[in-house]
């Protein structure tokens, strides 16, 4: 006798069903076809566990699994499959789709020694911060209904599971939603290979010999879909895993929540960024100590955070305030070190670092940043730094040019970034990757890609057209100016040793500051004397 609700499911087709509270459904396919020898049986909901099971009571732990994205693998030795879905929270909307694959396709998950179940179809994904590992259990190779699987544990030879290949995919969600009927219409996308082909990004191929593990870059509040296909390339066959999907962030925790993203504190910080550099963008060389003051600030403000982050443990919007505070210190040490030393070539060199560190990022926030041989930190961190280093070495011929465009192109990166803290767009990640892999060792090995969609075509034209027009219209205002103002502490000890110097100078024969207040005093006190008394006529 059976307990649970019976939910008939047709063969290749996505539908909705309704779980109670710590109800139990029973999945039931019926008519298999002939050339079918396996089905599997996929179940999704947006960010609530489910647990499917073989049997109604899960007395062992192999027959059962539970996951926002989980599946399972039935034999279809008789006529029918089923599976029985337990859901543990409060209902949301589930998507549930059942796979047919033919005759000696690949059986996903068919060789797994680490996974809960035996043969384990699923796709496992882990997130933090940094990075989003998907791990998955190796396939075996197909064979017809009723026979007998072929062993795992053979020798490598063309005829066991050591020929098959795995491919990778990637399908973003649009950006900036995080609804359930957006991950459905999405899911129904990717739900077989031909439709995982034709929409999603192929991201790697691995071969049996790799490890079935792969790592990309977290983006928190971008949904993304990961989907694995294992083909058999003697019988060209295949077959895929069943999908996950992960936002990089958690819809149940209070804190630093997908509903939580943009934190205040984030948002003033860039606002002020923003300005500063739409500021700096326009008439950034015409108020030098300004410029100054924001580009020591950046700079500080990105080493300091990076030390502060590596080495203590606090809190995020501390680290913030500590980092802010920071970048006002290295603002105000600039803009003294210009006052006092007057060396425009040094300042110019730590703006031109800046630049070149934002041309390195956008060099590896291409696809050339995925290539395998940047996988590697040395190789990666000594083409960065020669990039990073070469563009102010180019512009010492032209420093009033290079700080010009600079200040164009940096001031207009911050506009980006200020929006970025009130909607999502990619381009942050173009320092954020960077960032990442300062602060985790282990995110070399992550895939970076990220997707360029409305909303970034948008920004980079914003970025494009305010960074030119800043360079143009600062290039205009300076052509007939010196190329920098003269130091104030440099001016006036100029002055002073002109005055010592040249005798024709009437300010020469003036007596110093010092002893004109001396003689000043003098006089004072004369006034004072009582009338009886004398004074000498001289001093």
């Amino acid at each position: 006798m059976c307990f649970a609700d019976r939910v008939l499911f047709s063969l290749g087709t996505f539908q909705n069903v309704s779980v109670p509270v710590n109800g139990t459904v029973q999945a039931v396919v019926s008519r298999v076809p002939a050339d079918v020898s396996f089905l599997t049986l996929q179940f999704h909901t947006h960010h609530r566990n489910v647990t499917l099971s073989y049997t109604l009571v899960r007395d062992h732990t192999h027959t059962h699994s539970s996951a926002v994205c989980t599946g399972m693998h039935s034999h279809t030795q008789h006529c029918n499959a089923l599976s029985y879905t337990r859901k543990k929270y409060t209902h949301t909307r589930d998507a549930p789709n059942v796979r047919q694959p033919k005759l000696f396709d690949p059986v996903p998950g068919a060789c797994n020694q680490e996974f809960p179940l035996e043969i384990d179809p699923n796709i496992y994904l882990q997130y933090n911060l940094f990075e989003t590992m998907i791990t998955f259990a190796p396939a075996n190779i197909g064979y017809g209904r009723g026979e007998i699987p072929p062993a795992c544990d053979v020798d490598m030879g063309s005829s066991t599971r050591w020929r098959l290949v795995y491919e990778v995919y990637q399908y973003f969600l649009p950006e900036g939603d995080l609804s359930e009927q957006s991950l459905i219409s999405s899911l129904e996308k990717v739900a077989n290979v031909q439709n995982v082909q034709d929409n999603s990004r192929k991201v790697v191929s691995l071969t049996s010999h790799d490890r079935t593990q792969f790592s990309f870059s977290s983006l928190p509040g971008q949904g993304v879909i990961f989907s694995v296909i294992v083909r058999d390339p003697v019988l060209n066959t295949s077959a895929s895993y069943i999908p996950v999907h992960t936002y990089a962030c958690s819809f149940n925790s209070t804190l630093d929540g997908c509903s939580d993203l943009g934190r205040v504190s984030t948002k003033v910080f860039f606002t002020v960024i923003g300005l500063a550099g739409l500021f700096v963008c326009f008439v950034g060389h015409r108020f030098f100590k300004c410029e100054l003051f924001c580009m020591g600030f950046g700079f500080t403000a990105f080493v300091f955070f990076v030390v502060i982050t590596i080495t203590t443990p606090l809190e995020y919007n501390l680290r913030l305030a500590l980092t802010a505070l920071m970048g006002v210190v290295g603002g105000v040490a600039m803009v003294m070190s210009w006052w006092r030393f007057g060396s425009v070539m040094a300042c110019v060199l730590v703006v031109g670092l800046i630049l070149g560190f934002l041309i390195s990022s956008i060099v590896f926030f291409t696809p050339l940043g995925d290539l395998p041989v940047f996988h590697n930190d040395v190789v990666f961190w000594v083409v960065f730094v020669c990039i990073m280093v070469f563009v102010p070495l180019f512009f010492i011929r032209w420093p009033r040019e290079g700080n010009i465009i600079t200040c164009g192109v940096v001031g207009a990166y911050t506009v980006v970034l200020a929006v970025n803290a009130y909607t999502y767009t990619s381009l942050s990640f173009i320092t954020l990757d960077v960032l990442k892999r300062l602060l985790n060792h282990n995110f070399s090995r992550a895939f970076i890609s990220v997707p360029l969609q409305d909303i970034d075509f948008i920004m980079i034209t914003v970025w494009v057209v305010l960074g030119v027009s800043g360079i143009v219209v600062q290039l205009y205002r300076e052509k007939s100016r010196p190329f920098f103002p003269p130091s104030p502490y440099v001016m006036w000890k100029q002055e002073r040793e002109r005055r010592k110097t040249n005798v024709l100078d009437p300010s020469h024969h003036k007596p110093s500051l010092s002893a004109q207040i001396l003689g000043r005093i003098r006089q004072l006190t004369q006034r004072a004397e009582p009338a009886g008394e004398t004074t000498p006529l001289l001093l």
